[in-house]
Protein backbone atom coordinates (compact mmCIF):
# COMPACT_ATOMS: atom_id res chain seq x y z
CA UNK A 1 0.00 0.00 0.00
CA UNK A 2 2.93 2.09 0.95
CA UNK A 3 5.94 3.08 -0.79
CA UNK A 4 9.23 5.26 0.21
CA UNK A 5 9.76 8.13 -2.61
CA UNK A 6 12.80 7.98 -4.48
CA UNK A 7 11.90 10.78 -6.56
CA UNK A 8 8.39 11.83 -7.89
CA UNK A 9 7.14 14.88 -10.41
CA UNK A 10 4.90 16.16 -11.73
CA UNK A 11 3.74 15.80 -15.44
CA UNK A 12 6.09 19.02 -16.65
CA UNK A 13 8.98 18.28 -14.59
CA UNK A 14 9.14 21.15 -12.81
CA UNK A 15 8.43 20.35 -9.71
CA UNK A 16 9.52 17.63 -7.49
CA UNK A 17 7.37 16.32 -4.57
CA UNK A 18 9.19 16.64 -0.94
CA UNK A 19 6.82 13.59 0.58
CA UNK A 20 8.08 11.03 2.76
CA UNK A 21 6.38 8.46 1.05
CA UNK A 22 3.79 8.19 -1.45
CA UNK A 23 0.64 5.57 -0.73
CA UNK A 24 -1.58 3.64 -3.21
CA UNK A 25 -4.13 2.04 -1.57
CA UNK A 26 -6.19 -0.72 -3.42
CA UNK A 27 -9.68 0.31 -1.41
CA UNK A 28 -11.42 2.42 -0.29
CA UNK A 29 -11.09 0.96 3.47
CA UNK A 30 -6.80 1.31 2.70
CA UNK A 31 -7.29 5.06 2.16
CA UNK A 32 -9.14 5.80 5.28
CA UNK A 33 -6.76 3.73 7.17
CA UNK A 34 -3.87 5.79 5.55
CA UNK A 35 -5.17 9.39 6.03
CA UNK A 36 -6.02 8.52 9.83
CA UNK A 37 -2.36 7.73 10.21
CA UNK A 38 -1.22 10.01 8.66
CA UNK A 39 -0.16 13.46 10.40
CA UNK A 40 0.14 15.35 7.08
CA UNK A 41 -1.43 14.15 3.53
CA UNK A 42 -2.01 15.35 -0.11
CA UNK A 43 -3.77 13.46 -2.65
CA UNK A 44 -2.05 13.25 -6.43
CA UNK A 45 -4.15 13.67 -9.32
CA UNK A 46 -2.46 13.08 -12.50
CA UNK A 47 -0.13 15.68 -12.06
CA UNK A 48 -0.96 18.22 -14.28
CA UNK A 49 -0.90 21.22 -12.09
CA UNK A 50 2.80 23.86 -12.58
CA UNK A 51 2.37 24.90 -9.47
CA UNK A 52 2.89 23.25 -5.56
CA UNK A 53 -0.93 22.99 -5.03
CA UNK A 54 -0.22 19.31 -4.27
CA UNK A 55 3.15 19.19 -3.15
CA UNK A 56 4.03 17.98 1.05
CA UNK A 57 6.40 17.84 3.55
CA UNK A 58 4.41 14.74 4.78
CA UNK A 59 2.72 11.86 2.64
CA UNK A 60 1.19 11.94 -0.90
CA UNK A 61 -1.41 9.23 -2.01
CA UNK A 62 -2.34 8.79 -5.62
CA UNK A 63 -5.94 6.85 -6.21
CA UNK A 64 -4.98 5.11 -9.34
CA UNK A 65 -4.85 1.82 -7.85
CA UNK A 66 -8.90 1.81 -6.56
CA UNK A 67 -11.26 0.68 -8.35
CA UNK A 68 -12.78 3.09 -11.09
CA UNK A 69 -16.33 3.35 -11.21
CA UNK A 70 -18.87 5.09 -13.56
CA UNK A 71 -22.40 5.45 -12.93
CA UNK A 72 -24.93 7.05 -14.76
CA UNK A 73 -28.47 8.07 -13.62
CA UNK A 74 -30.92 9.01 -16.22
CA UNK A 75 -33.37 9.84 -13.97
CA UNK A 76 -31.10 12.80 -12.48
CA UNK A 77 -29.53 13.68 -15.27
CA UNK A 78 -26.16 12.66 -13.65
CA UNK A 79 -22.93 10.48 -13.26
CA UNK A 80 -20.92 9.27 -10.44
CA UNK A 81 -17.52 8.60 -10.84
CA UNK A 82 -14.39 7.68 -8.54
CA UNK A 83 -12.16 10.30 -7.61
CA UNK A 84 -9.18 9.08 -10.06
CA UNK A 85 -11.13 8.64 -12.90
CA UNK A 86 -10.19 10.79 -15.94
CA UNK A 87 -12.09 12.60 -18.33
CA UNK A 88 -11.22 10.34 -20.91
CA UNK A 89 -12.73 7.51 -19.03
CA UNK A 90 -15.91 8.93 -17.76
CA UNK A 91 -15.99 10.05 -21.74
CA UNK A 92 -16.11 6.27 -22.32
CA UNK A 93 -18.37 5.49 -20.13
CA UNK A 94 -20.70 8.45 -21.01
CA UNK A 95 -21.22 7.89 -24.91
CA UNK A 96 -22.25 4.74 -25.46
CA UNK A 97 -25.40 5.35 -22.92
CA UNK A 98 -26.46 8.34 -25.02
CA UNK A 99 -24.63 10.60 -22.53
CA UNK A 100 -22.40 13.67 -22.42
CA UNK A 101 -20.87 16.18 -19.96
CA UNK A 102 -21.54 20.02 -21.31
CA UNK A 103 -18.01 21.25 -21.47
CA UNK A 104 -14.01 19.54 -21.55
CA UNK A 105 -10.65 21.09 -21.20
CA UNK A 106 -8.14 21.29 -23.67
CA UNK A 107 -6.60 17.72 -21.97
CA UNK A 108 -8.93 14.59 -21.54
CA UNK A 109 -6.24 12.95 -19.70
CA UNK A 110 -6.32 15.25 -17.00
CA UNK A 111 -8.30 13.77 -13.30
CA UNK A 112 -11.78 14.93 -13.13
CA UNK A 113 -11.56 14.86 -8.97
CA UNK A 114 -7.83 16.72 -9.36
CA UNK A 115 -9.22 19.64 -12.60
CA UNK A 116 -12.35 20.36 -9.76
CA UNK A 117 -9.77 21.19 -7.04
CA UNK A 118 -8.31 23.66 -9.17
CA UNK A 119 -10.91 25.42 -11.08
CA UNK A 120 -10.23 23.83 -14.43
CA UNK A 121 -12.14 25.11 -17.36
CA UNK A 122 -12.81 24.36 -21.46
CA UNK A 123 -14.53 27.72 -22.92
CA UNK A 124 -17.69 29.02 -24.15
CA UNK A 125 -19.44 31.98 -23.58
CA UNK A 126 -22.56 30.42 -22.34
CA UNK A 127 -20.15 27.24 -20.06
CA UNK A 128 -18.94 27.71 -16.35
CA UNK A 129 -15.38 25.83 -15.72
CA UNK A 130 -15.56 22.37 -14.95
CA UNK A 131 -16.33 22.31 -11.61
CA UNK A 132 -20.16 23.75 -11.76
CA UNK A 133 -20.69 19.98 -13.44
CA UNK A 134 -20.56 18.90 -9.54
CA UNK A 135 -23.70 18.45 -7.98
CA UNK A 136 -22.07 16.09 -4.62
CA UNK A 137 -18.71 15.01 -3.32
CA UNK A 138 -17.33 12.06 -1.18
CA UNK A 139 -14.32 12.72 1.01
CA UNK A 140 -12.27 11.14 3.36
CA UNK A 141 -11.40 13.59 6.17
CA UNK A 142 -8.70 14.05 8.82
CA UNK A 143 -9.68 10.75 10.79
CA UNK A 144 -10.42 8.74 8.32
CA UNK A 145 -14.39 9.60 8.00
CA UNK A 146 -16.17 9.82 4.75
CA UNK A 147 -17.89 13.59 4.77
CA UNK A 148 -21.12 13.72 2.11
CA UNK A 149 -21.45 17.32 0.83
CA UNK A 150 -24.07 18.20 -1.96
CA UNK A 151 -25.54 21.32 -3.95
CA UNK A 152 -29.29 20.18 -2.63
CA UNK A 153 -28.79 19.00 1.31
CA UNK A 154 -25.83 21.82 2.00
CA UNK A 155 -26.17 25.10 -0.26
CA UNK A 156 -24.67 27.31 2.78
CA UNK A 157 -21.23 25.19 2.71
CA UNK A 158 -21.21 23.21 -0.72
CA UNK A 159 -20.00 26.21 -2.86
CA UNK A 160 -16.60 26.29 -0.58
CA UNK A 161 -16.35 22.52 -0.55
CA UNK A 162 -15.58 22.25 -4.64
CA UNK A 163 -13.12 23.91 -5.70
CA UNK A 164 -11.07 23.40 -2.75
CA UNK A 165 -7.16 22.95 -3.29
CA UNK A 166 -7.00 19.58 -1.71
CA UNK A 167 -8.26 21.31 1.45
CA UNK A 168 -10.95 19.48 2.95
CA UNK A 169 -9.85 16.14 2.41
CA UNK A 170 -9.29 13.35 -0.22
CA UNK A 171 -11.88 13.62 -2.99
CA UNK A 172 -13.76 10.13 -3.80
CA UNK A 173 -16.27 10.33 -5.56
CA UNK A 174 -17.70 13.29 -7.52
CA UNK A 175 -21.31 13.48 -9.53
CA UNK A 176 -21.90 15.57 -11.93
CA UNK A 177 -24.61 16.91 -14.40
CA UNK A 178 -24.97 15.32 -17.98
CA UNK A 179 -26.79 15.76 -20.52
CA UNK A 180 -28.08 13.96 -24.10
CA UNK A 181 -25.17 13.43 -26.41
CA UNK A 182 -24.19 15.92 -29.44
CA UNK A 183 -22.20 15.80 -32.24
CA UNK A 184 -19.43 18.22 -32.59
CA UNK A 185 -18.00 19.89 -35.95
CA UNK A 186 -14.20 21.62 -35.40
CA UNK A 187 -13.44 24.68 -37.87
CA UNK A 188 -10.14 26.40 -37.98
CA UNK A 189 -9.46 30.21 -38.77
CA UNK A 190 -5.61 31.67 -39.81
CA UNK A 191 -4.34 34.68 -40.31
CA UNK A 192 -7.34 36.87 -37.83
CA UNK A 193 -5.72 40.12 -36.98
CA UNK A 194 -5.53 40.11 -33.66
CA UNK A 195 -7.37 43.85 -33.78
CA UNK A 196 -10.49 41.71 -35.07
CA UNK A 197 -10.44 39.53 -32.50
CA UNK A 198 -10.06 42.70 -30.15
CA UNK A 199 -12.68 44.89 -31.66
CA UNK A 200 -15.68 42.11 -32.29
CA UNK A 201 -14.42 40.20 -28.74
CA UNK A 202 -18.73 39.44 -28.56
CA UNK A 203 -19.16 38.14 -32.04
CA UNK A 204 -15.67 35.53 -32.21
CA UNK A 205 -16.11 34.34 -29.04
CA UNK A 206 -19.88 33.89 -29.77
CA UNK A 207 -19.31 32.22 -33.57
CA UNK A 208 -19.05 28.48 -31.42
CA UNK A 209 -20.03 26.43 -28.75
CA UNK A 210 -16.39 26.46 -27.71
CA UNK A 211 -14.16 29.19 -29.06
CA UNK A 212 -10.26 29.15 -28.88
CA UNK A 213 -7.96 32.47 -29.99
CA UNK A 214 -4.20 31.36 -30.11
CA UNK A 215 -1.25 34.08 -30.84
CA UNK A 216 2.14 34.59 -29.71
CA UNK A 217 1.16 38.61 -29.34
CA UNK A 218 4.13 39.29 -31.86
CA UNK A 219 2.32 38.37 -35.11
CA UNK A 220 -0.45 41.10 -35.02
CA UNK A 221 -2.31 38.03 -36.36
CA UNK A 222 -4.34 34.83 -34.51
CA UNK A 223 -6.00 31.36 -35.35
CA UNK A 224 -9.04 31.03 -34.19
CA UNK A 225 -10.69 27.56 -33.21
CA UNK A 226 -14.31 26.90 -33.38
CA UNK A 227 -16.18 24.22 -32.11
CA UNK A 228 -19.63 24.13 -32.90
CA UNK A 229 -22.33 21.92 -31.81
CA UNK A 230 -24.19 20.06 -34.96
CA UNK A 231 -27.75 20.49 -33.08
CA UNK A 232 -26.92 24.80 -32.77
CA UNK A 233 -27.02 27.52 -35.07
CA UNK A 234 -23.59 29.23 -35.63
CA UNK A 235 -22.51 32.16 -35.32
CA UNK A 236 -21.96 34.73 -37.89
CA UNK A 237 -18.59 35.65 -37.80
CA UNK A 238 -15.72 33.82 -39.92
CA UNK A 239 -12.62 36.39 -40.05
CA UNK A 240 -9.59 35.40 -41.51
CA UNK A 241 -9.75 32.33 -43.72
CA UNK A 242 -10.57 28.50 -43.05
CA UNK A 243 -7.04 26.19 -42.25
CA UNK A 244 -6.59 23.72 -45.09
CA UNK A 245 -4.75 21.41 -43.11
CA UNK A 246 -5.37 20.41 -39.26
CA UNK A 247 -3.60 22.34 -37.00
CA UNK A 248 -1.26 21.99 -33.57
CA UNK A 249 -2.61 24.98 -31.51
CA UNK A 250 2.24 25.66 -31.27
CA UNK A 251 2.19 26.16 -34.69
CA UNK A 252 6.22 24.28 -34.98
CA UNK A 253 4.54 21.07 -33.70
CA UNK A 254 3.02 17.92 -35.67
CA UNK A 255 -1.03 17.95 -35.31
CA UNK A 256 -1.11 14.04 -35.24
CA UNK A 257 -2.41 13.92 -31.59
CA UNK A 258 -4.88 16.71 -31.88
CA UNK A 259 -8.54 16.55 -32.23
CA UNK A 260 -10.28 16.45 -35.57
CA UNK A 261 -10.88 19.43 -37.76
CA UNK A 262 -11.81 20.71 -40.94
CA UNK A 263 -15.55 20.94 -40.21
CA UNK A 264 -15.77 17.10 -39.89
CA UNK A 265 -18.39 16.32 -37.26
CA UNK A 266 -17.72 13.79 -34.23
CA UNK A 267 -18.68 13.03 -30.50
CA UNK A 268 -18.63 16.22 -28.20
CA UNK A 269 -15.31 14.21 -26.47
CA UNK A 270 -13.47 13.94 -29.67
CA UNK A 271 -13.81 17.31 -30.37
CA UNK A 272 -14.13 19.66 -27.61
CA UNK A 273 -10.32 19.20 -26.42
CA UNK A 274 -7.81 20.06 -28.52
CA UNK A 275 -6.12 17.03 -28.11
CA UNK A 276 -7.15 13.06 -28.74
CA UNK A 277 -7.95 11.15 -25.94
CA UNK A 278 -5.80 8.18 -27.61
CA UNK A 279 -2.97 9.85 -27.31
CA UNK A 280 -1.35 11.03 -23.94
CA UNK A 281 0.77 13.75 -24.49
CA UNK A 282 3.69 14.20 -22.77
CA UNK A 283 5.44 17.03 -21.09
CA UNK A 284 5.95 18.48 -24.65
CA UNK A 285 8.75 20.73 -23.30
CA UNK A 286 6.92 23.55 -21.71
CA UNK A 287 5.50 25.54 -18.40
CA UNK A 288 2.46 26.89 -17.88
CA UNK A 289 0.81 29.94 -16.21
CA UNK A 290 -3.04 31.24 -17.19
CA UNK A 291 -4.65 34.16 -15.65
CA UNK A 292 -8.97 34.65 -15.44
CA UNK A 293 -9.83 38.19 -16.24
CA UNK A 294 -13.03 40.25 -15.89
CA UNK A 295 -14.40 39.88 -19.30
CA UNK A 296 -14.84 43.87 -19.51
CA UNK A 297 -11.48 44.01 -19.48
CA UNK A 298 -9.91 42.02 -22.32
CA UNK A 299 -9.52 44.82 -24.68
CA UNK A 300 -7.09 46.63 -21.77
CA UNK A 301 -5.17 43.03 -21.19
CA UNK A 302 -4.60 42.65 -25.00
CA UNK A 303 -3.37 46.37 -25.33
CA UNK A 304 -1.36 45.49 -22.40
CA UNK A 305 0.48 42.37 -23.55
CA UNK A 306 0.46 43.10 -26.97
CA UNK A 307 3.32 45.58 -25.68
CA UNK A 308 5.21 43.47 -24.13
CA UNK A 309 5.80 41.69 -26.82
CA UNK A 310 9.57 41.68 -27.04
CA UNK A 311 9.73 40.52 -23.60
CA UNK A 312 7.40 37.44 -23.92
CA UNK A 313 8.69 36.25 -27.59
CA UNK A 314 12.24 34.54 -26.59
CA UNK A 315 10.19 32.24 -23.80
CA UNK A 316 6.55 32.09 -25.58
CA UNK A 317 5.23 28.80 -27.12
CA UNK A 318 1.81 30.03 -27.91
CA UNK A 319 -0.67 32.08 -25.64
CA UNK A 320 -4.76 30.81 -25.64
CA UNK A 321 -7.80 32.90 -24.70
CA UNK A 322 -10.74 31.28 -23.91
CA UNK A 323 -14.31 32.64 -22.58
CA UNK A 324 -15.50 31.45 -19.17
CA UNK A 325 -19.42 31.82 -17.47
CA UNK A 326 -19.32 32.67 -13.61
CA UNK A 327 -20.33 30.39 -11.11
CA UNK A 328 -21.15 30.27 -7.46
CA UNK A 329 -17.71 28.79 -6.37
CA UNK A 330 -15.83 30.50 -3.59
CA UNK A 331 -12.59 30.08 -4.35
CA UNK A 332 -13.52 29.67 -8.28
CA UNK A 333 -11.41 32.04 -10.30
CA UNK A 334 -14.50 32.70 -12.02
CA UNK A 335 -16.70 33.35 -9.15
CA UNK A 336 -19.25 35.82 -10.08
CA UNK A 337 -17.87 36.86 -13.01
CA UNK A 338 -18.01 35.75 -16.33
CA UNK A 339 -13.97 35.95 -17.52
CA UNK A 340 -11.89 35.55 -19.94
CA UNK A 341 -9.00 33.17 -19.70
CA UNK A 342 -5.64 33.97 -21.34
CA UNK A 343 -3.36 31.14 -21.03
CA UNK A 344 0.73 31.06 -21.82
CA UNK A 345 2.69 28.16 -22.65
CA UNK A 346 6.26 28.93 -22.15
CA UNK A 347 9.62 27.16 -22.80
CA UNK A 348 10.79 25.15 -20.13
CA UNK A 349 13.17 27.15 -18.38
CA UNK A 350 12.05 28.39 -15.11
CA UNK A 351 14.86 31.40 -14.60
CA UNK A 352 14.03 32.59 -18.38
CA UNK A 353 10.80 32.67 -18.17
CA UNK A 354 10.65 33.81 -14.39
CA UNK A 355 10.89 37.83 -15.56
CA UNK A 356 7.94 37.10 -18.27
CA UNK A 357 5.63 36.40 -16.09
CA UNK A 358 6.38 38.97 -13.46
CA UNK A 359 5.81 41.49 -16.49
CA UNK A 360 2.55 39.34 -17.35
CA UNK A 361 1.30 40.07 -13.71
CA UNK A 362 2.40 43.51 -13.83
CA UNK A 363 -0.05 44.12 -16.53
CA UNK A 364 -2.74 41.76 -15.61
CA UNK A 365 -3.01 41.89 -11.85
CA UNK A 366 -4.46 45.62 -11.49
CA UNK A 367 -7.23 44.53 -14.01
CA UNK A 368 -8.45 42.25 -11.54
CA UNK A 369 -6.56 39.04 -12.93
CA UNK A 370 -6.98 35.85 -10.79
CA UNK A 371 -4.01 33.27 -11.21
CA UNK A 372 -4.87 29.45 -12.24
CA UNK A 373 -4.51 27.50 -9.00
CA UNK A 374 -2.45 25.14 -11.01
CA UNK A 375 -0.66 27.17 -12.69
CA UNK A 376 2.47 29.28 -12.42
CA UNK A 377 2.86 32.33 -10.54
CA UNK A 378 4.89 35.01 -9.21
CA UNK A 379 1.66 37.39 -7.43
CA UNK A 380 1.59 37.48 -3.39
CA UNK A 381 -0.65 34.94 -1.85
CA UNK A 382 -2.23 37.93 0.07
CA UNK A 383 -3.07 39.40 -2.94
CA UNK A 384 -4.67 36.91 -4.87
CA UNK A 385 -6.50 35.80 -1.93
CA UNK A 386 -8.04 39.89 -1.74
CA UNK A 387 -9.17 39.27 -4.82
CA UNK A 388 -12.27 35.80 -3.54
CA UNK A 389 -14.73 37.48 -1.69
CA UNK A 390 -15.26 34.30 -0.02
CA UNK A 391 -11.81 33.79 1.52
CA UNK A 392 -12.49 34.40 4.88
CA UNK A 393 -15.71 31.97 4.51
CA UNK A 394 -13.68 29.19 2.88
CA UNK A 395 -10.90 29.64 5.61
CA UNK A 396 -13.54 28.96 8.37
CA UNK A 397 -14.69 25.49 6.25
CA UNK A 398 -11.27 24.60 6.60
CA UNK A 399 -10.85 24.76 9.91
CA UNK A 400 -14.57 22.92 10.74
CA UNK A 401 -14.15 20.07 8.52
CA UNK A 402 -9.85 19.79 8.84
CA UNK A 403 -9.13 21.36 12.22
CA UNK A 404 -5.93 19.53 12.72
CA UNK A 405 -4.76 20.72 9.69
CA UNK A 406 -3.61 17.24 8.24
CA UNK A 407 -4.68 18.46 4.67
CA UNK A 408 -2.41 22.01 4.66
CA UNK A 409 0.13 22.50 3.01
CA UNK A 410 3.21 25.22 2.58
CA UNK A 411 0.91 26.24 -0.76
CA UNK A 412 -2.11 26.46 1.48
CA UNK A 413 -0.16 28.01 4.73
CA UNK A 414 1.05 31.05 2.35
CA UNK A 415 -2.85 31.71 1.17
CA UNK A 416 -4.93 30.82 4.06
CA UNK A 417 -2.07 31.04 7.29
CA UNK A 418 -3.39 29.02 10.49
Amino acid sequence: MSDTLVRVRNWAGNVTFNAVRLHRPGTLDELRATVAASRRIRALGSGHSFSTVADTAGDLVRLDRLPRAVRLDPGTATVTVTGGATYAEVAAALEPAGYALANLASLPHISVAGSVATGTHGSGRDLPGLAAAVRAVQLVGPEGDLVELSRDADPQTFPGAVVALGALGVVTRLTLDVEPSYLVAQHVRVQVPLDEVTEQADEVFSAAYSVSVFTDWSSGEAVVWLKRRTDRPAGEWAGGRAATEPLHPVPELPADNCTEQLGVPGPWHERLPHFRPDHVPGSSGELQSEYYLPRDRTAEAVTALRRLAPTLAPVLQISELRTVRADDLWLSPAYRRDSTTIHFTWETDPVAVAPAIRAVEAALLPLGARPHWGKLTAADPAHIVATYPRATDFRELTATLDPTGTFRNAFLDALFPA
